[in-house]
């Protein structure tokens, strides 16, 4: 009897778009950027948006694709999916999602399940409709309510979480705001700006040090003309 093995193939895309508006789509982009930077140095640290997770062996129909999660001890690289049993079966510990208009509580309360059934340490929910930000730790196996969340301090990243006018707002542990590529844009031009600034002042500097340099010779070569030593003087 010969016996065969079937290699299961686990799907890289469930067919639904990574976000549903562009907000949504601006906030993953910052959260995940953030992260990355984050953990830039730590090879063993690895972040994704929107990829297939598959927590559990052999099981293609149980699995969810958080808007961003942090992985812990497994190497940065490309995946086509988080295969969990192929990662040392470490499964993330931090995942956030932002809400769309179409999320329902429904889907929502799910998504909270399999996070509590498949061993997330840290669940970020925030609806920037409403400017509303949940949050989730897990406590004696558990993953429990985080009250209050305004100005509450990741265990696992180290970032703080705010809420603004413009919204949701992360802090790195050195006081630095997660920004969005648009932002990071700005913040470049005004940094080339302050440089074409400074640099045409020290240009300017430098041509009245010239101009003084120049008078100075003139005056000396007049005193010299009246048999005056401008070193005397």
């Amino acid at each position: 009897m010969q016996v065969t093995t079937v290699e299961i193939i686990y799907p890289s895309s469930d067919g639904q778009p990574m976000a549903e508006s562009t907000i949504q789509y601006e906030l993953i982009v910052k959260i995940k950027a953030g992260c990355e930077s984050l953990f830039k140095d730590d090879p063993n640290v690895f972040v994704a948006a929107d990829l297939l997770w598959y927590p559990v062996e052999g099981r293609i129909d149980i699995f969810q694709a958080p808007d961003t999660m942090v992985i812990f001890g497994r190497p940065k690289g490309d995946r086509p999916s988080y295969i969990q049993y192929r990662e040392d079966n470490i499964g993330p510990q931090v995942v956030f999602e932002i809400r769309s208009h179409n999320d329902s509580n429904t889907k929502m309360n799910k998504k909270l399940s399999f996070y509590q059934r498949h061993g997330v340490e840290e669940y970020y929910l925030y609806d920037p409709e409403r400017n509303e930000l949940q949050g989730w730790q897990r406590i004696e196996g558990n993953l429990e309510v985080i009250e209050p969340m305004e100005g509450w301090i990741s265990p696992r990243l180290g970032v703080r979480f705010e809420l603004g006018e413009d919204g949701l707002e992360i802090y790195r542990p050195d006081g630095e705001k997660f920004i969005s590529y648009a932002e990071l844009e700005a913040e470049r031009a005004l940094d080339r700006q302050r440089l074409q600034q400074e640099a045409q002042r020290a240009e300017q500097a430098d041509q009245r040090a010239e101009q003084a340099n120049q008078i100075a010779q003139r005056l000396a070569a007049k005193l010299r003309e009246l048999n005056i030593d401008p070193d005397s003087i």
